[in-house]
């Protein structure tokens, strides 16, 4: 486990071509005590940010050179570092695509600087705790995503392999991206409970996440089309007004 990081020992990149923006998130962080470095467009953001370790990134999407979620496609392929995008982008679906992508969280712009520090101290505690949820470089999960061996969940002819991190449906396998994984197995592992939204955001992203409970919809959504629409079931079924749930099927062993 890594120790707790402090301010002066915090180096936060900041990526942003809006300059006024940049500068004036530049000296409310210096404010803070936090030391800052900034980048002004994506492709010297990827070399800054390979170059050197830096504790957290704050990634603009839209910017000049190269976007932000292919820097931080990029990023992820070589190193673990938190990063919170900025995006005027208020869509659900750019959103999920970020946090897909393995950001830890995101805020969209207009924002007032007391939400963005409250982001980045979340941020900063989970990178002291190693935690970086849906990250394939990070060397851990929390233990909520760390299942004992040999844990398997089923529902009709569904086979949920933890282990493996692997979903099969009459022996034909389905591809999962690793938050639609975990979505689906607090599902199965809850059979018979209705899981809120608030619930499911908080064990997808991996902690108390701050942000929209919309985004479990389109998560619900994807393993819909992925498992219902396919093979012509209806596992996850909707409460209105509360959350979604997975009720136990005759024949159905549930955890193995």
């Amino acid at each position: 486990m890594k120790p707790d990081l402090t301010k002066t020992e915090t180096t936060i990149l900041i990526v942003e071509d809006e300059e006024k923006l940049a500068r004036f998130i530049e000296l409310e962080l210096a404010h803070e005590g936090y030391q800052t470095e900034k980048a002004g467009d994506g492709r010297t953001a990827l070399h800054m940010a390979l170059q050197k370790d830096y504790t957290l990134i704050l990634l603009d999407i839209m910017l000049p050179e190269l976007n932000g979620l292919e820097v931080l496609r990029r990023l992820q392929k070589e190193k673990s570092t938190p990063v919170i995008l900025l995006t005027a982008r208020d869509a659900v679906m750019d959103k999920v695509a970020g946090l897909d992508a393995g950001a830890v969280d995101y805020i969209t712009k207009p924002f007032a600087i007391e939400e963005l520090l409250a982001r980045i101290r979340v941020a900063l505690k989970l990178h002291g705790m190693a935690a970086f949820p849906d990250s394939a470089a990070s060397p851990s999960h929390k233990e909520n995503h760390q299942p004992a061996p040999g844990e398997q969940f089923t529902w009709d002819r569904l086979l949920l392999d933890v282990p493996r991190h692997r979903v099969t449906f009459d022996d034909e396998e389905i591809t999962l991206t690793n938050r639609e994984f975990i979505m689906l197995k607090t599902l199965l592992q809850n059979m018979d409970i209705v899981l809120s939204r608030d619930t499911l955001l908080e064990k997808v992203c991996g902690y108390e996440y701050i942000g929209e409970t919309n985004v479990v919809d389109v998560y619900i959504r994807y393993l819909r089309s992925k498992i219902d629409e396919v093979y012509g079931i209806k596992m996850i079924q909707t409460v209105r007004g509360v959350g979604y749930v997975i009720k136990s099927k005759e024949g159905t062993n549930g955890k193995e």
